[in-house]
């Protein structure tokens, strides 16, 4: 009885603490990794889609994030000065990006992690002041890719690295969602993080026929890792988003 009574309280607390919180918004600016994924048929998921799921719903998630963007393309396609027209003063805007900036092979999505990547990031950070809003950056997810020994190549490290610079430079939140992310797939290994990432059988998807191993795209229980150690970060920067997390457990 005493336990329920106790219980009863603290959720009453909560409530009101909640009812107390200022409504924002919150624009997820970044690539596939983050994305909403409209198919629920595929096993494929955006962390981004998930992130509510660890919100109160005085926090709104606007995600903004596409398949196949890097800093270079989202600025070109005008998808960045959509955003821009969309933000209201106090918004916040969490950018990440890095697995399409680093093709080199592509100049429409290419941007060097010490030169124009750089760059864009900046750009995009005092785009965001000079609104009234409040810009933060993270680096990109983990790529499960693992070199023969075992080990775990982090072939995007020289971007986390850029992001991290760009971020303290600029004196803004930064969430090492890369380093989260390799060390888990590491301590996993090979085979136990798998299902963090896409692997489907051959003759159920028609859009792959033969099936597929993706060691790039996240699974709902990938995407739902990810989005935890976001919520986690928020906690333990004590960041003023932090007050909107509900829980970090689904």
């Amino acid at each position: 009885m005493k336990f329920l009574v106790s219980l009863f309280f603290c959720l009453a607390f909560t409530q009101a603490q909640a009812d107390e919180l200022k409504p924002l918004t919150l624009h997820l600016v970044g690539d596939s990794t983050m994305s909403d994924k409209p198919n629920l048929a595929y096993p494929e998921r955006g962390w981004g889609q998930l992130l509510p799921q660890f919100l109160l719903p005085q926090l709104s998630v606007v995600n903004h994030a596409a398949n196949g963007r890097s800093t270079r393309r989202f600025l070109n396609e005008g998808r960045w000065q959509l955003l821009l027209s969309e933000l209201g003063r106090g918004d916040y805007v969490l950018i990440q990006f890095g697995h399409n900036d680093s093709k080199q092979s592509d100049p429409a999505r290419y941007a060097a992690f010490d030169s124009d990547y750089q760059t864009f990031l900046t750009q995009f950070i005092a785009d965001v002041r000079e609104r009234g809003a409040t810009p933060m950056l993270a680096s990109s997810v983990c790529r499960r890719n693992f070199a023969e020994d075992g080990s775990l190549k982090r072939d995007l490290a020289d971007y986390a690295s850029a992001a991290a610079q760009v971020a303290k430079a600029a004196e803004v939140s930064f969430f090492d969602l890369q380093q989260h992310s390799c060390d888990l797939w590491q301590q996993l290994g090979k085979a136990n993080s798998q299902p963090y990432f896409i692997q489907v059988p051959a003759g159920l998807y028609q859009k792959f026929p033969a099936g597929k191993v993706d060691n790039t795209h996240l699974t709902l229980q990938g995407a739902s890792k990810i989005a935890q150690f976001f919520v986690q970060e928020l906690k333990k920067q004590q960041h003023p988003l932090a007050n909107y997390v509900y829980r970090e457990l689904l």
